[in-house]
């Protein structure tokens, strides 16, 4: 599937997705608390809109947006 066939993902899904956090609350706490960047900016919108090419970044890991991941 394209990229551009996907539908916007927010940061709070976004960090379930990748298996960063467990649930909803967590993702809220941690990014809130300002834990999270994007593009290496902290972020602090849990709704904040993500865009292909996005580089997310918590806890010592980091994932672009959009990309594939390998198994």
């Amino acid at each position: 599937m394209a990229t551009e066939d996907r539908p916007p993902i927010r940061l709070d899904q976004f960090l379930k997705q990748q298996g960063a956090v467990g649930t909803g609350g967590h993702a809220k706490i941690v990014i809130q608390a300002g834990e999270v960047t994007v593009n290496g900016a902290v972020e602090t919108r849990r709704r904040k809109q993500l865009a292909p090419g996005d580089i997310v970044a918590y806890a010592g890991e980091q994932w672009c947006v959009g990309a594939t991941q390998e198994s």
